[in-house]
């Protein structure tokens, strides 16, 4: 049996250019990885609506996490069961780990008001003033403050002030997550609590054939090993891998450090503007030399053509 091999990438800085938002360098990467059946998984501090575009105009069809793991989102009918403890909304079914947004304004407006003047949320900005801020579109930007679960900051203290105002949230309960631009204000969740709630339904369920076939855009691939990646070859022909799930995650910031730790591989992209975040584990973990989705295919080119068991 062909053990499922999963791609879970952040976007802003990793998949997508840090600073033109582009795909351009993954290109021809992400379309072999779905001739091979290879799920790529958005797992992004971005909302619903901008994750939504970015899955059209890469014509992905998998399942994703929006908002630093604050929620699943997997199409209706992917898996051949609708997992436990999920909602349908829409068109997906939904697996969420966090309070709405507007618990954590509330708390925001109401015990770190002595703060208040060392941050500007999101919710306080125009789209304007948003796309000024991020070299977002207008469109782009008012998708981008369409949050369902938490309040990205623009931080404008030090890090001394930071540090106080993470404590004080911390003790009321909130999760603060230093992004590659921002920092988010959400619940108890981040991207490796949801990764791991959703690779446990991939290994505990079959993809639909519908959702399977969707997610290569061709005729199925040949079933011959000369049609896989080197490590799918491998895996193919060993029993020496008990996994019947290997996810590799991919992210440049801190707020990507859960989803590294708890995956079957590390990816750590470079970053123009700041360093690789401190892991603790050492075994199974990458680091790009080139930045952005140049970095992202450059490691998965030199992880799917090893033949290392995993």
């Amino acid at each position: 049996m062909l053990k499922k091999i999963l791609v879970f990438t952040d976007l802003d800085g990793t998949l997508l250019d840090h600073y033109t938002y582009q795909t351009d360098a993954a290109t021809e990467m992400i379309a072999t990885l779905k001739l091979n059946a290879i799920d790529i998984i958005p797992n992004s501090s971005k909302t619903l609506p901008e994750i939504s575009l970015i899955r059209e105009q890469l014509d992905l069809y998998s399942p994703f996490i929006i908002e630093n793991g604050a929620a699943v989102f997997i199409p209706i009918n992917y898996f051949k069961q609708q997992p436990a403890e999920t909602i349908v909304q829409g068109k997906y079914w939904v697996k969420s780990f966090s309070q709405e947004k507007s618990y954590w304004l509330q708390l925001l407006n109401s015990e770190a008001s002595s703060f208040q003047h060392l941050f500007r949320g999101f919710s306080e900005m125009s789209n304007q003033q948003l796309a000024e801020l991020t070299g977002l579109s207008i469109e782009n930007a008012k998708m981008a403050k369409q949050r369902q679960y938490g309040e990205p900051l623009n931080w404008l203290g030090d890090e001394q002030q930071q540090a106080e105002f993470s404590k004080l949230m911390s003790r009321l309960g909130a999760n603060v997550l230093e992004g590659g631009r921002f920092l988010h204000i959400s619940g108890h969740c981040d991207k490796g609590k949801a990764q791991q709630w959703l690779t446990a339904q991939y290994s505990q369920q079959q993809v639909a054939q519908t959702a399977t076939h969707l997610t290569r855009h061709s005729t199925e691939p040949s079933n011959t090993a000369s049609s896989l990646f080197p490590l799918q070859q491998a895996l193919l022909q060993s029993n020496e891998s008990k996994k019947q799930v290997i996810s590799i995650a991919m992210g440049d910031g801190k707020n990507d450090i859960a989803m590294l730790e708890q995956a079957t591989i590390a990816v750590q992209v470079r970053s123009p503007v700041h360093d690789f975040p401190a892991l603790s584990r050492t075994e199974h973990v990458y680091q790009s030399h080139l930045y952005g989705p140049a970095g992202w295919t450059e490691c998965l080119n030199k992880i799917l053509s090893s033949t290392q068991i995993f």
